[in-house]
């Protein structure tokens, strides 16, 4: 993942954090609070991973990337829906949607990654069992029906 675009999620959330206390006196509106603390706490793990030159595995950005996307949906969605009441401003709404955007790309390619390596594995694993489509022995055919018994002992 590129560490820019890792550290520019969560901007336009950060923003409105800072001003959240005062905006999340509307009753209802503390909801907005905890997406926000949430999507916060996703990034912050996300940053520490790169930090610590640690390397997330396919699974886990993927798993970590969607939980943010989803996180992202939510808070778009309750901010539009609240945006009078809790007085969220349009520019708020526009940076989170970008942000999701491009939450959403990363996740796509992490979780295409996983699906590559589950598939690389599955080939490996079926070339290791002789079940190839080459092999004229893993008894792919109408022929032979079966794999060839190699006989044991000395020829």
């Amino acid at each position: 993942m590129a560490s820019g675009v890792i550290a520019t999620m969560g901007l336009a959330a950060a923003a409105f954090i800072d001003a959240a206390p005062v905006r999340a006196q509307a009753s209802g509106c503390e909801k907005m609070q905890a997406l926000l603390q949430e999507r916060q706490s996703l990034v912050a793990s996300l940053n520490a991973a790169q930090k610590a030159k640690r390397k997330l595995t396919p699974q886990q950005a993927c798993s970590t990337m969607t939980r943010l996307v989803s996180n992202g949906a939510s808070t778009v969605k309750f901010a539009t829906d609240n945006q009078d009441w809790c007085q969220i401003p349009p520019s708020f709404i526009e940076g989170m949607k970008a942000d999701n955007q491009k939450a959403a790309g990363i996740r796509t390619q992490a979780c295409n990654a996983v699906k590559q390596q589950a598939e690389l594995q599955r080939r490996a694993q079926q070339q290791a069992q002789g079940g190839g489509a080459n092999n004229p022995f893993s008894g792919g055919d109408s022929i032979t029906g079966g794999g060839v018994r190699i006989p044991q002992g000395a020829l």
